[in-house]
């Protein structure tokens, strides 16, 4: 009798163990994740908060790897990468497309929202000579206002190559027949936009692109120290000619409102459906986003000062977080 009841006390106990093991056990233990980012520094913090919700699930969120976006999608559509935080859409869909679209690609809800893009002028030279039309630079004489280096040319501080900004600007040029009065400067834009800020502050006028969130819109403040272009007409390349840029407050900057949506390997996503979940319903404030990357700006840009930073926010907003989190776990289940 006594050796039945130890065997049933066995039992019992092995039967408890099991339970709490597997109420202790996260849906991703085990499995390797691979975050692909593109060289802007100012990507990190986004990237990073997914990587610590996966991490809250189990996932072995490995580092970071910076490359191209070009390749990064490549990269995450053959399974090299898990995923991107910064699919810029719609200014990505043709790298999305051409990179296997639906078929390669996990993509369901918006990080992100309300990033804005477009051409901007200080606000001084605008009001002078009444310019409130990129259309304005096809005049020499207007253009040659905004001439940099004494060629005769209007400077524009412009995008990378790669980035996808750069084809809209590069068409956009050609459409509005800016060829002959408008240089597109290419480049590393950091170090473009610094001295275009410096130019600024020497009381020059200046001709950039910019997009939001990013810290050049905390110095260089629209309404305040610089204005918003408009375009003579709506003008994208590629799949996207067709489409009407205006917003819905009768602007046309040139320019689709974006999202930054997170796009994730079509296989992985569909083998773990706790990481699809946070895929699809993590969102950031497109001010939070802002905020980090003027900080950045200011000098806190190393990784131990976005690691800082990804942290606080988890911090400040940890029940938010903690409810993807455990919406995730309910997913997997």
């Amino acid at each position: 009798m006594k050796a039945n009841g130890l065997t049933l006390l066995s039992g019992m106990l092995a039967c408890a163990l099991s339970a709490s093991a597997f109420a202790d056990s996260l849906p991703g233990e085990g499995i390797s994740v691979q975050p692909i980012q593109s060289s802007v520094a100012e990507e990190t913090f986004q990237t990073l908060i997914v990587s610590r919700a996966l991490e809250a699930l189990g996932y072995d969120v490995q580092p970071v790897k910076e490359v191209d976006y070009n390749v990064g999608y490549a990269a995450i559509a053959n399974g090299e990468g898990t995923f991107l935080a910064v699919n810029w859409a719609p200014l990505h869909e043709d790298k999305f497309e051409s990179a296997g679209g639906d078929e390669a690609f996990f993509r369901d809800g918006h990080y992100v929202s309300g990033a804005a893009q477009g051409y901007l002028i200080d606000k001084a030279t605008a009001e002078e000579y009444g310019i409130t039309n990129v259309g304005q630079l096809k005049d020499p004489e207007i253009a040659k206002l905004f001439d940099a280096n004494a060629d005769g040319k209007a400077d524009l501080a412009g995008c990378d190559p790669g980035w996808g900004c750069e084809n809209v600007i590069n068409h956009q040029i050609g459409a509005f027949e800016l060829s002959d009065t408008v240089t597109h400067n290419q480049g590393l834009y950091s170090v473009i936009i610094t001295d275009t800020i410096a130019r600024y502050n020497a009381g020059e006028p200046i001709l950039y692109y910019t997009w939001t969130p990013y810290w050049v819109s905390g110095v260089l403040v629209p309404g305040k120290d610089v204005v918003w272009l408009e375009v003579p007409f709506s003008s994208l390349p590629g799949a996207r000619s067709e489409v009407d840029t205006t917003l819905a407050n009768g602007k046309n900057y040139g320019f689709e409102m974006n999202s930054m949506r997170i796009v994730a390997n079509r296989e992985f996503a569909d083998a773990n459906p706790a990481a699809a979940f946070l895929f699809a319903n993590m969102t950031l404030d497109i001010n939070d986003v802002s905020a980090q990357n003027m900080i950045m700006s200011e000098g806190q840009n190393k990784p131990a000062d976005i690691e800082r930073h990804v942290e606080s926010w988890i911090k400040a907003n940890q029940s938010e977080f903690d409810g993807w989190v455990a919406a995730a776990k309910q997913a997997a289940q």
